[in-house]
């Protein structure tokens, strides 16, 4: 599986395409704005098609990353989609946190034309995509994610077969549930620390050893404490997340009243103009009480 398409050049795209690129493969990426795309190739050399369709047509495997469920609609379906493009036998992979119901309707739409599909939702943030450092989560058929996993491999540290269609797609939901609590957790036990005169490289470096320790402690302690979120995973695109978990858990009964909470404290960092802020700016709303 040499030719690789990729589709989707955000922060998260452009790096994960770089990597595939620099692993060997023979690239072709397509994205709305095409300065982007020729911005890409000057980089890490490759090609750039002028629609989905045409960069997908000689590929063995095509990723998608784009930004939510009518984005991937958009550049996957109709005449110069992805499906248009791709050759009977060829995989698509997306990568988008999007529904577990879009995954199941792409995967039915690919069979009709031969074609495999796995929902692959990522996690890792930028920093992950620029490392090749990201965690995927996936919904597919065994064969395929093991045909998927090697190229993948690219630009991730760990991938996970999550069961049929779709379970990659909750998998990234129970993934975003758990940050909202964290982070949460984070901001409160910072601004409490601060507040009565801990020192916090002297608190973190204590309770990051035991139960309390968590990815966010380490990595975003410091830009917490001083007011710093103009990086990493927005706020905007957190609650775009949140939305898609609260719909999924409808359809199991299922109860998530701290994240409902946490999404109504994300709702007032909107407020306040944070929309691009990163998902740790929740400290922000308890500095200015």
């Amino acid at each position: 599986m040499k030719n690789v398409a990729f589709i989707g050049l955000g922060v998260m795209g452009y790096p994960m395409a770089g990597h595939l690129q620099n692993n060997g493969y023979n690239v072709t990426v397509y994205n709305r704005t095409t300065a982007k795309a020729q911005q890409w190739t000057e980089q890490y050399g490759g090609n750039f098609a002028s629609t989905p369709k045409s960069a997908s047509e000689q590929a063995d495997i095509v990723f998608v990353c784009v930004g939510n469920d009518d984005d991937v609609r958009q550049v996957v379906l109709g005449n110069d989609g992805v499906l248009a493009g791709l050759q009977q036998g060829a995989i698509l992979v997306d990568h988008t946190t999007a529904s577990a119901e879009l995954a199941r309707e792409l995967s039915a739409a690919a069979k009709q034309q031969g074609i495999e599909f796995i929902d692959a939702p990522v996690s890792g943030g930028q920093a992950g995509a620029e490392n090749g450092q990201l965690t995927v989560m996936c919904g597919g058929e065994k064969q395929v994610f093991e045909q998927a996993q090697p190229v993948m491999a690219s630009f991730a540290k760990f991938s996970q077969l999550m069961g049929p269609v779709g379970n990659g797609q909750i998998a990234k939901m129970a993934n975003q549930i758990c940050i909202a609590g964290v982070v949460q957790g984070l901001s409160e036990a910072l601004n409490f620390a601060q507040r009565a005169g801990l020192d916090a490289e002297t608190l973190v470096e204590t309770i990051s050893k035991g139960a309390a320790g968590s990815w966010q402690m380490e990595n975003r302690y410091k830009t917490m404490y001083a007011g710093e979120y103009e990086f990493g995973f927005a706020v905007d695109w957190m609650r775009k997340d949140l939305s898609i978990a609260f719909a999924e858990a409808q359809k199991h009964n299922a109860q998530l009243p701290m994240t409902k909470m946490v999404d109504g404290f994300y709702q007032q960092v909107q407020d306040m103009g944070g929309n691009r802020w990163d998902t740790s700016s929740l400290i922000a709303l308890l500095k200015d009480k």
